[in-house]
């Protein structure tokens, strides 16, 4: 790759601010409620969150300051770097320029950690001692293990099933940065008891995994809950991936016709796409696309409605598209865009419009990855080919139409600890799969009811 096509920013350059959509939306999401149905207090969940990071989640300020320590920790890998995929652009043939922003570099190897240093340091200010979390493909896990290092907070860290058997290097890394990893759903917790009662070979699902974080951090004073996706606070944190993107790209004087992310509970699209929607709604035009597996279809399939951030109903109701809190996802290898449901934040614009979704199938994604790694060099993780494949797509449509468009996408992790994920791609073991509307019909039957 040629030095021209990579477009960087020096440290000077990383934002002092992230910037919340909030005061940009034409409709503000609805207020979290409790099981009473009722709006959920600040008070109410001081339990499992320090007092800065429920700021930040109900705050209407549209920039809000980094503390210091969190931008020397984010100095570490930021600013990331913008690239144009000029190999790629050549072998489809198309007239598009095809631009992504690279958040492999990071030490966890995704852009997790954006989040992940921010909610350990004011967990740490608050005096809090130890942390719980889910994972799915173990990017948020290796990212808060991480972070804890960093700022002295032990981990326990509850890991979806399959991805903890799928992905045993992203578990090594956990523990080197001295996390504790244990495979969810287990015999440590109610929630996990309840699913393992159930059914005694369950796979996992993020929802069950966010149910015993929760339940163990909320029966311990010395400990806190962290989420690395769906909630307004981590989109918050991940809007400076977006910010560098746009300074990057005006560096040489482009702007995206189109911007692509990969869709699980929303923290890619938040973190790429929010500083974006700002323009948008000054009259700027720019599609804003999230991409989602056919599997696990929630914003082009699933319903718009109250529902549990998680399976055992521990967690607030937030009105967000959904395919029903106790919705079990197949072990497809994207196991970060595993959720059944999508931050309020993003569901709300979706509703309104303001951004578009597609569903693509599994072996699409695992294509785009091997052709984007045998042109621009980076193996992809799963979760980020859903947006190489959008790209694709988009390009190839431009070459067709003539169309010069400039297409923007996040590559949100490198796919090291994906390899056997590669392998079974290339010996044609994986395969398609659309989850069935019978089964997401029985599941929306199921949300709670809220008047």
């Amino acid at each position: 790759m040629t030095n021209s096509s990579k477009i960087l920013l020096d440290e000077s350059e990383l934002p002092t601010h992230w910037y919340n959509v909030i005061p940009d939306m034409p409709t503000a999401p609805e207020p979290y409620l409790g099981p009473d149905g009722q709006p959920v207090s600040p008070d109410q969940l001081a339990a499992i969150f320090p007092p800065a990071i429920i700021e930040q989640e109900v705050s209407q300020e549209r920039w809000i300051p980094i503390p210091e320590p969190v931008r020397e920790a984010l100095l570490l890998w930021r600013p990331s770097p913008l690239f144009r995929a000029r190999q790629l652009e050549q072998a489809l043939g198309t007239p598009a320029r095809i631009y992504y922003k690279y958040e492999g570099v990071s030490p966890a190897g995704s852009h997790k950690p954006n989040s992940a240093v921010a909610q350990a340091y004011y967990n740490r200010e608050a005096g809090i001692r130890k942390l719980t979390t889910e994972t799915g493909a173990g990017q948020w896990g290796s990212s808060l293990a991480l972070a804890g290092q960093m700022f002295g907070l032990d981990v326990e860290i509850y890991m979806v099933k399959v991805s903890y058997h799928q992905k045993p290097f992203r578990r090594s890394m956990m523990e080197t940065w001295g996390g504790k990893v244990i495979a969810s759903p287990s015999n440590l917790t109610e929630a996990g008891r309840a699913e393992l009662a159930r059914d005694p070979d369950s796979q996992g699902s993020l929802g069950i995994a966010i149910s015993e974080a929760v339940e163990v951090a909320a029966s311990r004073s010395d400990t806190n809950y962290a989420l690395g996706s769906v909630l307004n606070h981590v989109l918050l944190h991940q809007t400076v991936i977006g910010q560098e993107a746009k300074a990057q790209l005006a560096k040489v004087g482009a702007y995206p016709d189109v911007v692509f992310s990969p869709c699980g509970g929303g923290s890619n699209v938040g973190g790429m796409m929010f500083p974006f929607l700002a323009d948008k709604a000054a009259g700027k035009e720019v599609r804003l696309v999230a991409v989602e597996p056919t599997s696990c279809p929630t914003l082009t399939r699933g319903h718009f409605a109250y529902d549990f951030g998680d399976t055992a109903g521990l967690t607030p109701m937030m009105k967000m598209f959904t395919l029903g809190h106790d919705f079990m996802p197949p072990g497809i290898h994207a196991g970060g865009l595993r959720y059944h449901g999508d931050s309020a934040l993003v569901s709300q614009l979706y509703k309104d419009g303001i951004i578009e979704a597609i569903a693509v199938p599994q072996l699409a994604t695992f294509e785009a990855g091997l052709l984007f790694a045998r042109t621009q060099g980076i193996i992809a993780a799963p979760e980020a080919c859903h947006a190489i494949r959008a790209a694709v797509d988009e390009a190839l449509r431009c070459k067709e139409s003539g169309e010069a468009k400039t297409i923007l996408f996040t590559l949100s992790g490198h796919g090291h600890f994906d390899m056997a994920s590669y392998d079974k791609y290339l010996a044609g073991e994986l395969e398609d799969y659309d989850y069935p509307e019978e089964a997401i019909q029985q599941a929306l039957h199921r949300l709670p009811k809220v008047r």
